[in-house]
């Protein structure tokens, strides 16, 4: 017998992701920065997800945003790539480049470098775009604190799994 790839918490909430967005017949894409495909790997380890994940974008750099999700260069130089701005032109770039239904973005300073006193390792954005859905784009910033490379990257995947739940 194999051990689980992901936590249980995380395997638990992909597989009501999955089994939700199947319920009401929903397409997912998933944009991520900081958790590096986390997600993704996440929806892939429940059997029938081919049934509701489209697509994952891994962008972990700023350059591969603006290539493979069509960011601007002024929202990274303007308001960064951990910024709702950023993570809302990721999730709407991820939606436009898919079958999906919904979008979920990710982006975030995992550390242990990288931080500033206006962001903070542990800070993550996230974002979230429903395809037909008019008004303000959904976005939230979390900060996890300083509690390790790792566990920033859990509770973010955990945050985004969430976001994927209709």
């Amino acid at each position: 017998m194999t051990e689980a790839l992901l936590s249980d918490d995380i395997e638990e909430l992909a597989r009501r992701a999955v089994e939700e967005n199947l319920a009401c017949n929903r397409r997912v894409a998933l944009a991520e920065s900081c958790t590096g495909g986390l997600v993704t790997a996440a929806l892939t380890e429940v059997p029938g997800s081919s049934k509701v994940l489209d697509r994952g974008f891994v962008t972990y750099s700023n350059e591969a945003k603006m290539e493979m999700l069509g960011v601007s260069s002024e929202i990274i130089e303007t308001f960064g790539a951990v910024s709702i701005a950023c993570v809302w032109a990721m999730a709407q770039g991820a939606l436009e480049r898919s079958q999906a239904d919904v979008a979920v973005a990710i982006s975030g300073i995992a550390g242990p470098e990288g931080g500033s006193d206006l962001k903070p390792v542990g800070t993550v954005v996230f974002a979230r775009v429903i395809r037909g859905e008019a008004g303000d784009p959904e976005g939230e910033l979390r900060n996890f604190g300083d509690v390790g490379r790792a566990d920033i990257r859990r509770q973010a995947t955990l945050c985004a799994l969430d976001l994927l739940l209709p």
